[in-house]
């Protein structure tokens, strides 16, 4: 048996408070977090916390906040901390100075089943590209991204409609317990980790931008729904929607297929009182939920009541 874990942190965003939380509460001593910098958000500007950053405060962790991850200052600091293991999950590159600087090594959280979806955005990518199984991996850092030798997975399955936040939370809940039983071995002693193979068929998990988060219409009907639930709720997959001499910048963040064979053009709009449907090769796309620009996120027909199109609306 190793001598007790002592083990620094790191992580941003909400997915990794939720491991965060299972290592505290599995009682296993966290000496230092590292988090994000704080930066200004929304339209006020206002200095916004990550959530990792909220947790740590409400925990009373030590924290640091880094920008740059080679400055002498900040490495001194994390020697200091006294660290013999660093846990990483959705945080950023760390330099080798960094992951090698523990005796037990680093190692990270990844929300796929590697080497499958390395990169930025795994969960997403997994449901946009129709994908019916998925799950965790922890694995050692190396100094590329993702690529390094496997401790532990967990997989499950991904529902037919299950969204990419849906999913998250999932994935966090599922995470947290294979943390959790990575701690465990690497406590008892070296650790039996499997290489990571290379070949064609990897998947990579692309960082969202604007470009491959927009609605194609006329991409098969299955690939437009996995697209808007694999976006849903964030980013959100969008498209333009053209009506009377307007154009407006659409959010759409669920839909539910028709399938039904007919002969309208691909993009053309059907608006009822209660709904609006989108003609897709194959059927139709009925939009539940969607936001126009200056306007909150809210279901079709809550749009409908102040809000019509004409014969010749199209999405695009």
């Amino acid at each position: 048996m190793r001598e007790p874990l002592r083990i620094v942190f790191m992580g941003t965003p909400e997915f990794a408070v939720g491991i965060l939380d299972a290592i505290c509460r599995n009682n296993y001593k966290v000496v230092g977090v590292i988090t994000a910098a704080d930066k200004p958000a929304g339209r006020g500007q206002k200095i916004k916390y990550s959530a990792v950053k909220e947790y740590a405060l409400a925990q009373d962790l030590p924290l640091l906040q880094p920008t740059n991850l080679k400055d002498e200052t900040f490495l001194a600091e994390l020697r200091a901390l006294n660290a013999n293991l660093q846990v990483v999950v959705a945080f950023r590159m760390l330099p080798e100075v960094v992951w090698r600087m523990p005796e037990y090594g680093t190692f990270n959280l990844h929300a796929s089943l590697l080497p499958q979806y390395r990169g930025a955005a795994p969960i997403n990518w997994a449901i946009i590209n129709g994908e019916t199984r998925t799950g965790v991996t922890t694995f050692f850092i190396d100094d590329k991204i993702d690529t390094g030798a496997m401790i532990l997975s967990s997989e499950t399955a991904i529902g037919a409609t299950e969204t990419a936040g849906e999913l998250h939370d999932r994935l966090m809940h599922i995470g947290s317990q294979t943390v959790v039983d990575t701690l465990e071995m690497i406590q008892k002693g070296p650790v039996h980790t499997t290489i990571q193979s290379e070949n064609p068929d990897i998947k990579t998990a692309y960082k969202l931008n604007k470009d491959n988060c927009k609605i194609d219409w006329t991409r098969p009907m299955d690939d437009i729904f996995n697209l808007i639930r694999g976006l849903s709720p964030y980013p959100a997959a969008w498209c333009y929607i053209k009506d009377r001499g307007q154009e407006w910048n659409v959010k759409v963040y669920s839909a539910e297929q028709i399938m039904e064979r007919h002969t309208d053009p691909i993009g053309k709009i059907f608006a009822g009182k209660k709904e609006i449907r989108v003609a897709v090769a194959g059927g139709y796309l009925k939009l539940l939920v969607l936001q126009f620009p200056g306007k909150a996120k809210m279901e079709a027909s809550q749009l409908l009541n102040g809000m019509g199109f004409s014969d010749e609306a199209i999405a695009c």
